[in-house]
C-alpha cells in the first residue's frame, strides 16, 4: 500500500525547462540534443545507464543555468517516458533526491523521522562521506540518498547499472544499524510515476541486492518515495512499501 505524506513538498528546478529532442550520448556526462534552434550539446550528471530512456528521438528536459562561467548552460533535468496510459516526464537529475529530501526533512514530510530536527550534509564514515547526518532529541541517524529512474515487473527497482559505490554505503549503513549508536536509513527518489513498490535490482547488480536484503534485516529504514517530475518542479508523492520478500 502506497502513503502520501500529509506535507506537500515541491523543488522547483535550477532553471526554466526548455525542451529538445534526445540525439546520442557521447559520453557519461554529454548528451547531444535537437532543439528550436538546431543541434546542441547538454550536460548530464546521471552517469548510470538510464536504462530504458534515452533512446533517438525522445523529448527530454533542460534546465537553463545563467552562469556565464559554464561551459554547457543546459543540464538534463528529465526524460518524457510513452505509455500505454499516457505518457510521463522521468526526473533523472542525481541531484534532486538530496535537495528533495533536504527540503522534505525541513518540511518535516517524514514521520519516521520525526525526533531529528538538524540536518548535516557529508558525514564522513570509513572510506568516504554519506549523504547526512540527522540528530536530535531521537540521536543520530545516518541517511543516504538514490535516485531511481527504472521500474521493472511493477516494481521501482535501483540501481540501472552495477554499483561499487552504492555498495559501499550499504555496507556502511548496515554497520552503524547493526551497532545500534546511531540509526540509518535510505532514501530512495523515484522519478516516475509507475511501479507500486521498491526492490533492489538484482538482475542488474545482484551485489546491490544481497547487500540491501542484509540491510534491511539489520533494521536500516527504506524510505522509497515517488516524486513527480514535472516542468513546474519534482514533487514529493507516496511512500512506496517494499516488495513482499522484504
Amino acid at each position: 500500500m502506497v502513503h502520501r505524506s500529509a506535507v506537500s513538498v515541491t523543488l522547483p528546478l535550477a532553471g526554466p525547462l526548455v525542451t529538445a529532442r534526445f540525439l546520442r550520448r557521447r559520453q557519461r556526462f554529454l548528451i547531444d540534443v535537437d532543439g528550436e534552434g538546431g543541434p546542441f550539446t547538454a550536460h548530464a550528471n546521471n552517469t548510470g545507464s538510464m536504462l530504458g530512456l534515452l533512446r533517438p528521438g525522445r523529448l527530454v528536459g533542460l534546465s537553463v543555468s545563467d552562469n556565464p562561467a559554464r561551459k554547457l548552460a543546459h543540464t538534463l533535468e528529465m526524460v518524457r517516458l510513452p505509455d500505454y496510459r499516457g505518457d510521463f516526464w522521468v526526473g533523472v537529475n542525481t541531484l534532486t533526491p538530496n535537495r528533495l529530501f533536504r527540503r522534505a526533512f525541513g518540511a518535516g514530510a517524514f514521520a519516521d523521522l520525526a525526533g531529528y530536527d538538524a540536518i548535516r550534509p557529508e558525514p564522513a564514515f570509513a572510506g568516504g562521506r554519506l549523504d547526512f547526518a540527522l540528530s536530535g532529541p531521537a540521536g543520530a541517524c545516518f541517511v543516504e540518498c538514490k535516485n531511481v529512474t527504472m521500474v521493472e515487473d511493477g516494481a521501482a527497482a535501483f540501481p540501472d547499472a552495477a554499483t561499487v559505490r552504492g555498495c559501499k554505503h550499504l555496507v556502511e549503513l548496515t554497520r552503524l544499524a547493526r551497532e545500534g549508536v546511531s540509526r540509518a536509513a535510505l532514501f530512495f527518489c523515484v522519478q516516475r510515476p509507475d511501479g507500486g513498490c521498491f526492490a533492489p535490482a538484482a538482475v542488474v547488480d545482484p551485489d546491490y541486492a544481497a547487500l540491501f536484503e542484509a540491510a534491511v534485516a539489520a533494521g536500516v529504514l527504506v524510505l522509497a518515495y515517488r516524486a513527480e517530475a514535472s516542468p513546474q518542479g519534482i514533487t514529493l508523492g507516496e511512500r512506496l512499501p517494499l516488495a513482499k520478500r522484504y
